[in-house]
C-alpha cells in the first residue's frame, strides 16, 4: 500500500458504533437524549453555584469548572457524530480530526487534574479543617486551576505535534465515533514508535501521578476520620466525600474498563463502544451524583428554578 504525505490527507472517516441504518438512528436518538441531559444538568450546576452566595467555596468552585469541563467533553465528541448519522456522511477533516484529538486530550486531562484537585480539597478540608480557609484561598484555586488546564493543554499539542509529523495510507478508517489518537495512529503509515512511547509515557506520569495524589489524599482522610471521637462527625466527615468518591469510580473505573477491553480485544467496534462509558456517561451521571447527594446543591437548584434568592 503506497503511503502519502500528511499534507494530502483530506480527510477520515469515522465508522462510527454500527453499519445498521436502523441501529444508527436508535443511538443517534440515543446519543441526542445523553447529550442535552449532559448539558443541561452540568449547566444547571454551574448557574447554581454561581448564583447562590452560600456555595462560592473551593469545594463548588471546583465543581462548577467540573461540570463545565464536562459541557465541553460532549460537545467536541457527539455533534459530529449526530450530525454524521444525520447527513449519512461518514467524513471529518484532516485538520477536524486533529482538532478533535486536541480537545479531547485537552478536556480530558482537565477532569483528570480536577478530579485530584477536589480529592486534596476534601483532605485540607477534613485534616485541616481550622486552617482550611487559609490553604484553599481564592488565588491558590485558581492557581490550581490554570497549573491543570496549563498541562492538559502542553500535553494535548504535544500529541498532537507528533501527529502532524505522521504520513498516512490511503485506508483512512477510523473505527470510532470519533476521532481517538490511538486509532489514528494505527492508520499511520510511517513509524508510529516515539507516538506510542510517548502515550504510554504520559499516561502514566499524568495518570499515575495524580491518582497516587488520590489515594494518597483518601488514606489521610480516613485515617482522620477513624480518630473523631462521635459517630456523628465520622459521618458528616464521609458524606461530604460520598460524591466525590462516586463520581472518581465512575471515571477512573469506566476507563479502567476501556483500557482493559482495548486488551483483550482486537474488535475495534467493541472498543469504540465501550470507550462510551468514559467519554459520555460520567459526564451525563456527574450533575445527578453531586445534585443527589449534597443538600447544598439541591438548595441552590431549587432556588435558581423558582428565580428565589441566593443570599
Amino acid at each position: 500500500m503506497e503511503p502519502r504525505n500528511h499534507t494530502n490527507v483530506s480527510e477520515f472517516l469515522l465508522l462510527g458504533l454500527t453499519d445498521d441504518p436502523q441501529l444508527q438512528l436508535l443511538i443517534s436518538t440515543f446519543f441526542l437524549f445523553m447529550y442535552l441531559v449532559t448539558i443541561l444538568g452540568n449547566l444547571l450546576i454551574v448557574l447554581a453555584v454561581s448564583s447562590d452566595s452560600h456555595l462560592h467555596t473551593p469545594m463548588y468552585f471546583f465543581l462548577s469548572n467540573l461540570s463545565f469541563t464536562d459541557i465541553c467533553i460532549s460537545t467536541t465528541t457527539i455533534p459530529k457524530m449526530l450530525l454524521n448519522i444525520h447527513t449519512q456522511n461518514q467524513g471529518i477533516t484532516y485538520i477536524g480530526c486533529l482538532t478533535q484529538i486536541g480537545f479531547v486530550l485537552v478536556f480530558g486531562g482537565f477532569e483528570n487534574f480536577l478530579l485530584t484537585t477536589m480529592a486534596y480539597d476534601r483532605y485540607v478540608a477534613i485534616c485541616h479543617p481550622l486552617r482550611y480557609m487559609i490553604i484553599m484561598n481564592p488565588r491558590f484555586c485558581v492557581l490550581l486551576i490554570l497549573l491543570s488546564l496549563f498541562l492538559s493543554i502542553m500535553d494535548a499539542l504535544l500529541h498532537s505535534l507528533m501527529v502532524l509529523k505522521l504520513s498516512f495510507c490511503k485506508d483512512l478508517e477510523i473505527p470510532h465515533f470519533f476521532c481517538e489518537l490511538a486509532q489514528v495512529l494505527k492508520l499511520a503509515c510511517s513509524d508510529t514508535l516515539i507516538n506510542n512511547i510517548l502515550i504510554y509515557f504520559v499516561t502514566g506520569l499524568f495518570g499515575g501521578v495524580p491518582l497516587s495524589g488520590i489515594i494518597f489524599s483518601y488514606t489521610q482522610i480516613v485515617s482522620s476520620v477513624l480518630r473523631m471521637p462521635s459517630a456523628r462527625g465520622k459521618l458528616n466527615a464521609f458524606s461530604t466525600c460520598g460524591s466525590h468518591l462516586s463520581v472518581l469510580s465512575l471515571f477512573y473505573g469506566t476507563a479502567l474498563g476501556v483500557y482493559i477491553s482495548s486488551a483483550v480485544t482486537d474488535f475495534s467496534r467493541k472498543t469504540a463502544v465501550a470507550s462510551v462509558m468514559y467519554t459520555v456517561v460520567p459526564q451525563m451521571m456527574n450533575p445527578f451524583i453531586y445534585s443527589l447527594r449534597n443538600r447544598d446543591v439541591k438548595g441552590a437548584l431549587r432556588n435558581l428554578i423558582r428565580g428565589g434568592p441566593s443570599l
